[in-house]
């Protein structure tokens, strides 16, 4: 199903000259894999201490980004510059639901969210991010199906963030928003389980 995660490889090709350059310097993947691990839950518990004021919620988009980039960065180094590693790929995993329910879970706190839904889209979130993994395994690939990736994740939070924080007056929108996740989230771990056990039925047919 269509999801932003298709936009991956173009953001890559834009990231490739910074990615190379990190490679000179001799930053490692894992230390980009820590840097937006500590960004999150750093910007998090900004959120969570000032959950009444505006200006958070106006750079969240902007920190988003900025871990979507870093995210794209760390996997490049691994495999295009011989960084992959056990501990890596644990990192990274481990290290983008921590930094997922770290940003997120504080907007519970902030007025015009509901912070119902707020737990249960990052608890969904998690389950998604685990079903993905459990393709691996049973034989399958790591599975990123959508239709609620984490960059779509990303991009509603960050809308929402955006335009409250712009002193659009919270409602009834925020709840719809929130409740469409929930419901994009069940159906990307439906698709997500589908696929991974479609594929590892289909290699071992072979």
């Amino acid at each position: 199903m269509p999801s932003i995660y298709q936009l991956k490889p173009a953001f890559q090709n834009l990231l490739r000259p910074v990615t190379r350059a990190l490679a000179r310097a001799g930053v490692t993947a894992n230390q980009v894999t820590l840097a937006a691990l500590l960004l999150s839950v750093a910007y998090g518990a900004l959120i969570a201490w000032r959950p009444s004021e505006r200006w958070p919620l106006l750079a969240l988009p902007a920190v988003l980004f900025v871990r979507m980039a870093l995210n794209a960065i760390d996997g490049m180094l691994a495999r295009e510059h011989g960084m992959k590693s056990a501990l890596g790929a644990v990192l990274n995993e481990l290290g983008d639901v921590v930094a997922d329910s770290a940003l997120y879970l504080p907007l519970a706190l902030v007025p015009g969210f509901d912070p119902v839904l707020v737990v249960a889209v990052v608890l969904l979130a998690v389950i998604s991010e685990m079903t993905g993994v459990i393709g691996v395994q049973i034989g399958a690939s790591r599975r990123y199906d959508g239709p609620s990736g984490k960059s779509d994740r990303a991009f509603f939070f960050g809308a929402m963030a955006l335009l409250l924080g712009l002193g659009v007056q919270p409602g009834k929108w925020v709840r719809v928003i929130l409740g469409v996740m929930v419901v994009m989230l069940s159906v990307t771990i439906w698709n997500r389980a589908r696929q991974a056990l479609r594929e590892a039925a289909a290699k071992g047919s072979r």
